[in-house]
């Protein structure tokens, strides 16, 4: 039989881990989703205290090179308990391991340290209301004046773009060419002139997601992140971080957990819905392991994701299902039903998810277009 048991060493980190967030969750509340609902610059100084993020960075940028393992123990357990790490999420999944894959030495110097100590929130300026999985039809431009560039359009779904000190922009440099090409990344400050934040507070009452506006937006060119025109290649490798991590997989643990403690276990078919997701859990904590472990094929996050959100929706179901009338009532336990539906569109829609891995993993054909 196979032993999926954690090292002494593993099981103290998990442990240490349940304690920091349990006190984070008495501090400052708990958080369905609360990779991207839970925001706390205090508690991201907490994490930052105790080494946690940038745990896998190479120490030559000041992380602290520990094996990928440790940071999805810690995630699973801050995210599972709801603590508010969402003023640090982003910088430490994907910002800053993208700039120390392709940024400057400057850009490394400027930016990674504010990261690291918990002090920079980020968002991400990727989806557009015409192009949301579609992200090569994007049309915000970047166009070069001398020594700035000059961005004007439009970005949607814009997580924490109230809050962020810095928007990690996504825009078009070159239109010339296939839609694929002419895309460029770009850091831009978020109190530059021309820029306008618009909150979309969602039907729980969440304002994480926003409207960002760019109107003759100038950034020096020196903010350009990796080649000119050449980023779409970049992008796909922060979506698959995006994509195949453990937030994917226990958003809504927090929710299962008090959902159990409600329902009638007396039932056999409460106890094998129980079963059901206990199981499916346990695929996919091993599929999200098999990621961080480099031990999945190349583009199988998009399953990944797929699979895991597609089980947080079935516990938002089985919550639903035990509250019964209780359901229709205002808490912080069913607002979890009604975020249900956004967890299978973020990152990618499932249907985007099944394309990339017919496409790309398994190599099907396209279908023709008629």
């Amino acid at each position: 039989m196979l032993s999926f048991e954690l090292s002494p060493e593993l099981e103290a980190l998990r442990q240490r881990a349940q304690d920091v967030a349990a006190a984070g969750v008495a501090d400052f509340g708990r958080h369905n989703d609360s990779w991207i609902n839970g925001y706390s610059k205090d508690f991201a100084k907490v994490m930052a205290d105790n080494d946690w993020i940038g745990m896998g960075w190479p120490t030559e940028f000041g992380g602290h090179n520990r094996p990928p393992i440790e940071r999805l123990i810690v995630a699973e357990e801050m995210i599972s308990a709801g603590a508010p790490i969402a003023a640090m999420w982003f910088a430490d999944r994907q910002m800053g391991p993208t700039l120390i894959a392709y940024g400057t030495d400057d850009q490394r110097a400027e930016f990674l340290p504010k990261m690291l100590s918990g002090e920079s929130t980020w968002c991400i300026g990727m989806s557009e209301p015409d192009a949301g999985s579609d992200l090569a039809g994007l049309k915000t431009s970047a166009v070069r004046d001398g020594d700035h560039f000059v961005v004007n359009g439009q970005k949607i779904w814009t997580s924490f773009g109230e809050v962020a000190d810095y928007i990690y922009l996504i825009a078009r440099t070159d239109a010339s060419g296939p839609p694929h090409k002419g895309i460029s990344e770009i850091i831009v400050p978020m109190d530059t002139s021309g820029i306008e934040v618009r909150p979309i507070t969602d039907m729980t009452t969440n304002r994480h997601f926003c409207e960002v506006y760019f109107t003759d937006v100038r950034v020096p060119v020196e903010n350009l992140v990796g080649v000119e025109g050449d980023a779409f290649k970049q992008t796909m490798v922060q979506l698959a971080h995006e994509r195949g991590g453990i937030d994917r997989l226990v958003s809504n643990r927090a929710f299962l957990q008090h959902a159990i403690t409600l329902a009638d276990t007396s039932d056999p078919l409460v106890r094998q819905d129980i079963a059901r997701l206990e199981t499916g859990y346990r695929l996919g904590r091993l599929l999200v392991y098999r990621e961080v472990l480099k031990q999945a094929p190349a583009g199988f996050s998009a399953a990944t994701k797929a699979y895991c959100t597609e089980y947080e929706q079935q516990v938002a179901d089985f919550g639903a299902k035990v509250l019964g009338p209780e359901a229709t009532l205002w808490s912080e336990w069913t607002k979890g039903i009604l975020y249900a539906p956004g967890y299978t569109i973020m990152g990618g829609t499932s249907n985007v998810m099944r394309n990339i891995l017919g496409e790309r993993v398994l190599g099907l054909p396209r279908e023709p277009r008629l």
